[in-house]
This record gives C-alpha cells, structure tokens and sequence, in this order.
C-alpha cells in the first residue's frame, strides 16, 4: 500500500476504563507500544490523528462520562491540532460527524487502530469500508478481551480478535502489520 500524505491515524477507545481488570483476560500486549509507534509517526509526519472517545450510556461502564474511565489515558491525550470525535455506541461514524469532517478534508485513506478489535474497531472499520474509505487494521495495534459466544461457549482473546480481523479482511478493510503501515509510509 502507498500510504498518502493526508492518511488518518483512527485511534479509537484509548481511555483509563480499558485498562480495568473487570474487562478480563486480553491478547496484544505490546498492542499500545503499536499504537503509540503509529501515533509518533504520524505527528512527526504530519498526517491527521483523530481521537475517537467512547461516553457510554450505562452507568456500570468503564465508560461511563461521570467517572474517571472515560478520560483518555495520558499517553493518548490528543494534542493541539488533532481531532477529538466522541461516539456514543462502537462505531465511529455514528452520529459523530466523523465522515463529513474526512470528506471535507479530502481524506479518503484510514489506519484504524484500539479497542476493542471486535467491538468498537470491527464496527467502525466495517462502516469505513461500506462508505468507501480505504480502510486498514493495524492488527497488532488493535487488542480484545477473552468472550462467550451466543451458546456459552468460551472463546480467548486471541480467538476473538482473530475471528474479528478475519471479518474485515478483504471485504471491509486490510489488516496488516504496524510494520508494514511504517514501511509503506
């Protein structure tokens, strides 16, 4: 892939309640050192960052607005001149404004990245696909919790998030390597 000047970095969910121990076992744990390379690169080249928030509707979440959860943690604060979009379910686009800003922006090409792979960032790379973004999964910069699915059945983080990139691949987005976006760019 040639990645474009004007490629946005998506980092979604990067907030204090995801670290929780509540959420369970998760896969990826070099998964925010990943972010953190894209998201250095991508201020040092210049390129859009948007900082997409979670304010969940359920007093019980680790999102919850009126608890220290939703803040970002530090080391993803969004800087002076990045975009900060709040969602108020997993996807992205939802209400937020976030397609018009990129179309007005002329930005066409997305590297997706956070939490969690089969929730907020399937959701919000399906969407990108479906409205014809060039949408890319950086994998390893990307991690799930360990899940049941509808019959009981226990399933591990790595299962999830294996099944969740599986989805996207190919149909609504590229997954690839954190290495091979920098190698690209």
């Amino acid at each position: 892939m040639e990645l474009k000047n004007n490629a946005a970095l998506i980092i979604i969910d990067q907030q204090k309640g995801i670290l929780h121990p509540r959420l369970g076992r998760r896969n990826n744990p070099q998964a925010e050192e990943r972010m953190l390379e894209l998201l250095n690169h991508w201020r040092l080249t210049g390129r859009p960052v948007i900082h997409v928030q979670h304010l969940s509707h359920s007093p019980d979440s680790v999102f919850w607005p009126e608890q220290s959860g939703v803040e970002f943690q530090q080391r993803f604060a969004p800087q002076a001149g990045e975009q900060h979009v709040q969602k108020r379910v997993p996807d992205a686009f939802c209400a937020t404004g976030l397609e018009a800003g990129l179309r007005e922006a002329g930005i066409d090409q997305l590297i997706i990245v956070g939490v969690a792979t089969h929730n907020s960032v399937e959701s919000t790379a399906r969407t990108a696909g479906n409205l014809g973004f060039a949408a890319w999964v950086a994998e390893d910069a990307c991690f799930t919790f360990d899940k049941a699915d509808y019959f009981g059945g226990a399933h591990s983080a790595e299962a999830v998030h294996a099944m969740s990139l599986g989805n996207l691949h190919g149909e609504y987005a590229t997954v690839t390597s954190t290495a091979q976006i920098l190698a690209d760019s």
